[in-house]
């Protein structure tokens, strides 16, 4: 690769891309299977030859500067050059894709379908980040991310990726002690479960308010996961995805026929990055097992969810 006037080692601009994207040089030098004091001794090399810092040392990891984000930009077109070859001569994908989903969705619809999708690409390598919050494919923090709201950065392609749909769920010890509601407006009445509100990470999980406006929210989390077992456990009613709670042992739907929210998962990733084979493999992936769990996600519809390019 040519970079304002120097030839760069291709082998040290893939460390220094694997670094970039871990935050770290021993999760970079894992990836590519190397020793991590390699990894960080070329990284060293390539700062030498282009005179210039291209990390610094965060608590929090590896941070580019100003000039490693801009080596990160002219390097994607290599690295996709790169793949590109290597996709005509193999046909295969290998690599490591690092995807970002929710919490209950990553654990409860993509984590059992990740073996089928292993063992059908023995060289590809899946990381799923699957927690309350959601990590950015615009700075790279991973490679695909499916989000609650489409992301506006011109410099993603952004794609439908499903609906599903939410009700209201509690355990029936609970509404043996409490009572059943007979309609939304007995709802004030009873406990709820839901968000921490100031640590809600997406506009969308505020649907407490389009239930009723007067509810009760007397126990509260940041994990959806949690708040499926504290309604298990008794705590109240919840507002719950159906894909986790549908299938759950010991809870019940409540006014399915009056509670019912729906919401969207967008699927985003790097549009320098789109093209390369690991990362279409993975977003096919993602398409079909949304569909294939069509009816867990978007019960009753009738109609499996599809990508759209938006």
């Amino acid at each position: 690769m040519q970079y304002e006037g120097r030839m760069l080692d291709w082998d040290d601009l893939r460390v220094f891309l694997a670094s970039a994207r871990a935050r770290s040089f021993k999760e970079g030098a894992r990836r590519l299977g190397l020793n991590p004091t390699t990894a960080a001794r070329r990284v060293q090399r390539l700062e030498r030859e282009l005179r210039a810092t291209l990390f610094i040392r965060t608590p929090q990891g590896l941070q580019l500067t100003a000039a490693g984000a801009e080596l990160l930009d002219a390097s994607q077109g290599v690295e996709l050059a790169v793949e590109s070859v290597g996709k005509s001569e193999t046909g295969v994908a290998a690599g490591v894709v690092r995807l970002s989903a929710s919490e209950g969705f990553g654990a409860h619809v993509l984590a059992p379908a990740v073996p089928m999708l292993l063992r059908s690409r023995p060289g590809l390598h899946l990381e799923l980040v699957a927690n309350a919050g959601f990590l950015s494919a615009s700075s790279r923090e991973v490679d695909i991310a499916v989000t609650l709201a489409p992301p506006t950065s011109s410099r993603l392609a952004v794609e439908r990726l499903t609906d599903y749909r939410l009700g209201l769920y509690a355990a029936p010890r609970y509404l043996d002690r409490a009572g059943r509601p007979g309609g939304v407006g007995d709802l004030p009445s009873h406990d709820l479960v839901g968000y921490i509100d100031d640590l809600i990470y997406a506009a969308e999980l505020r649907y407490l308010n389009e239930v009723h406006p007067d509810l009760r929210v007397r126990s509260t989390s940041s994990s959806i996961r949690a708040q499926l077992e504290l309604t298990r456990a008794g705590a109240g009613l919840c507002i719950l995805p159906h894909f986790m709670a549908g299938e759950a042992e010991g809870l019940e739907a409540v006014l399915p026929d009056e509670i019912s929210l729906i919401r969207t998962f967008w699927i985003s990733v790097h549009k320098e990055l789109q093209e390369t084979r690991r990362i279409r493999v993975v977003r096919d992936w993602l398409l079909e097992t949304a569909s294939a769990r069509a009816h867990l996600l978007m019960p009753g519809s009738g109609v499996e969810p599809v990508g759209e390019n938006c």
